[in-house]
């Protein structure tokens, strides 16, 4: 899978705007800055200013280009969702791209609203986050909404009884990865016909600073591991940019990407009806009770 997705350089169309969260590091970071090489207006999202701000500097730097901005986002705060959302649909009159890449790893803690973390900050943040930006997604339309996800998802099943479970941290973000899937499958039923699209990528495993928030022994321990098994930041990107200006990818609405192509899911995975379950469930969490629903087509 490395060599694969090493192999080849995804090009695309020029003069987008996009905006890709998390875009201060990592995977995220040189998705921007490929974005920004081709044109677009970028801007990227932290909930660290400083952090954020360097990025700027370094992507501009990279990149030949001065449209690219930072907004300060926590995934983890349902409130700075809501005011990052209104504060962007008041500055921006388009939006092409959204990528939603921010997320946390196994980790045994909660939101500031009480929803276990992963689940909390890689489903329902990217979820409220999107719905709100969703009448600028439509107006700009042809857009698209890529969401990172991970093939780990097969682990687990979502449990409609708990969906804020949090008592094994792996489980949890197996479950968080599994809900990204539901979410752009049934993203894409509520948009057809509206010229917005929606794809999940699993970008491979990728070598970063995910590390950093443990001990130096643990990061000395998975060192080895990690340079024999996970990819660099560079190739996991490929799919992301692949699904965020490719036309290939426009006959696979909803669909999920692995090294540039689109991959089959486990059957449970493709269940619309638990999408939609989800999606409802979701908008409970976040206070979104009024979103109109579009029917599905007979």
């Amino acid at each position: 899978m490395q060599g694969c997705v090493e192999g080849g350089e995804c090009g695309g169309e020029e003069g987008h705007q996009g905006s890709p969260l998390g875009g201060n590091s990592g995977v995220g970071k040189v998705v921007a800055v490929a974005l920004a090489k081709r044109g677009a207006r970028v801007v990227i999202t932290s909930p660290d200013e400083r952090a954020g701000e360097e990025a700027v500097q370094q992507i501009r730097k990279e990149s030949l280009n001065l449209d690219v901005h930072f907004m300060k986002l926590n995934m983890a705060n349902l409130q700075s969702i809501r005011d990052f959302c209104q504060t962007f649909c008041r500055a921006e009159k388009r939006l092409h791209i959204l990528i939603n890449n921010a997320g946390v790893p196994a980790v045994l803690d909660w939101t500031e609203d009480g929803f276990s973390m992963c689940f909390g900050f890689n489903h329902l943040g990217p979820f409220l986050l999107t719905n709100l930006l969703l009448s600028l997604l439509k107006s700009s339309a042809p857009s698209r909404v890529v969401t990172i996800t991970s093939d780990i998802y097969k682990y687990q099943k979502l449990d409609f009884q708990d969906l804020n479970y949090n008592l094994v941290p792996l489980f949890t973000y197996c479950r968080s990865k599994l809900a990204n899937l539901y979410f752009t499958q049934e993203l894409a039923r509520q948009t057809q016909g509206t010229g917005v699209t929606a794809y999940a990528v699993h970008p491979g495993y990728v070598a970063g600073d995910w590390t950093a928030q443990f001990s130096l022994l643990f990061q000395i321990v998975t060192y080895v591991f990690v340079s024999m098994f996970f990819i660099s930041c560079e190739a996991g990107a490929q799919t992301v940019i692949y699904c965020a200006i490719s036309d290939e990818v426009l006959q696979h609405n909803g669909g999920y990407f692995t090294d540039c192509r689109p991959s089959r899911l486990c059957s449970y995975a493709e269940d619309a009806g638990i999408a939609k379950k989800l999606w409802e469930a979701s908008e409970g969490m976040v206070g979104l009770t009024s979103f109109r629903r579009q029917p599905a087509e007979s």
